[in-house]
């Protein structure tokens, strides 16, 4: 159990939108979600860490599918470890993340 409220931020994925899941949120009192406007990459510190993982395998070869899965889990297991890095996705978007 977490033990408190969490805000969620997500895209305009269909499956975040839909029927199905504004029921699910409605019945969470705990859980609080906004959405990025429509197209916004820009907003988005996950197009951050996905730029950053591309970049990392750009002079890769790998063998196989299950070699190439390897390397990405690998690095994204490594920026787990590296806060400074994951706080920079979010800064570059220029969201707050502090409550006012």
């Amino acid at each position: 159990q977490l033990g408190g409220n969490i805000v969620l931020v997500w895209d305009n994925y269909s499956h975040h939108v839909d029927a199905a899941m504004r029921e699910l949120i409605g019945k969470r009192p705990w859980l609080t979600v906004f959405r990025f406007p429509t197209y916004s990459p820009d907003l988005n510190p996950a197009e951050g860490v996905w730029a950053h993982l591309k970049k990392s395998l750009g002079n890769l070869a790998p063998c196989s599918i299950d070699d190439l899965a390897g390397l990405v889990r690998t690095r994204l297991k490594r920026m787990q470890y590296r806060p400074g890095l994951l706080d920079g996705f979010v800064a570059e978007t220029g969201l707050i993340t502090t409550p006012p």
